[in-house]
């Protein structure tokens, strides 16, 4: 029995393997295509602001030879009110993370967060551009992050246990000098879980921006899981976030209310308990600053 359940999880890994590598192939065969074909194309202008998007992965990748500085913070949830202020003097959750763009449309990264001490690694690919013409109507970009839960050993059986993965693909359409949108399907992979819980989560992400001003934008993110647990005392919730933005050409300010809290992307997809409709929100802000060189 054991046997037959470990082939059919090597299975089930080479099958989401296979359907990756094919999604990424097909998205550099079109963008090669896409070049030769039409060398001089103009891209549109980005769809988004900021690389993030509150607690999403915007489709933007940063210029080549762009360092991206991020401070990401989320405060407690505000369900006590004045007790502790809103959530402010709760347990909060901060990530602080750096993102270098060594080439043009790569984008790779690192950082580490106060829940679970981790510390986590990322790759961020851009493999289409809307264009201005209408030839190419989306911009498409592959986003991957491995976390490793940091704390000390006696929390896990093996040191394989600690490890996390996230995968996300983003497809995102500026409509108008006004409105951009993007769909994110992601998959989330945990190297260990209770017996309760799932390894793996598959989830829809739906982002949306309406631009205010020339510098300001209200901004709106949804996560809905098509994963459920089997632990009868945990549910999972999907995620809403709704926030204003304020950007330039080298900083980005969001501050925004959200369900999710631990700021890691598998984590809060996989492991989110709080249902923003019911008052189980939290207030967070992100600041992004970016350098060239």
């Amino acid at each position: 029995m054991k046997t037959n359940i470990t082939t059919m999880l090597n299975i089930k890994k080479g099958w989401m393997t296979t359907i990756l590598l094919i999604l990424l192939t097909a998205g550099f065969s079109f963008a090669q295509d896409e070049e030769e074909t039409s060398s001089e194309r103009t891209p549109a202008r980005p769809a988004f602001e900021s690389a993030q998007l509150l607690d999403m992965q915007s489709v933007i990748v940063p210029t080549e030879k762009t360092l991206e500085f991020d401070i990401q913070h989320r405060f407690g949830l505000v369900e006590n009110g004045i007790k502790d202020l809103y959530g402010l003097y709760a347990p909060s959750n901060i990530r602080i993370g750096f993102t270098y763009t060594p080439i043009k449309n790569l984008a790779v990264g690192f950082g580490f967060a106060k829940f679970k001490k981790y510390l986590d690694f990322s790759a961020k690919y851009s493999l289409l551009k809307q264009s201005r013409d209408g030839a190419i109507p989306v911009s498409v970009t592959y986003f991957g992050d491995v976390a490793v839960d940091t704390r000390a050993p006696e929390n896990f059986s093996k040191e394989v246990h600690r490890l996390s993965f996230y995968n996300e693909l983003i497809i995102a359409r500026r409509i108008s000098p006004k409105i951009s949108i993007q769909l994110s399907p992601s998959f989330s992979h945990f190297n260990a879980a209770d017996s309760l819980y799932q390894h793996d989560v598959i989830a829809l992400g739906f982002g949306g921006r309406y631009k205010i001003s020339s510098q300001s934008s209200l901004v709106v993110n949804y996560v809905h899981q098509f994963t459920t647990h089997d632990d009868p005392n945990f549910e999972l919730k999907p995620n809403f976030s709704i926030g204003w933005e304020v950007a330039t050409s080298s900083h980005a300010f969001q501050v925004f209310a959200t369900s999710f809290q631990s700021i890691i992307p598998q984590e809060n997809i996989s492991y989110n308990p709080n249902d923003f409709f019911k008052g189980d929100f939290i207030i967070g802000f992100n600041i992004t600053r970016l350098w060239n060189f």
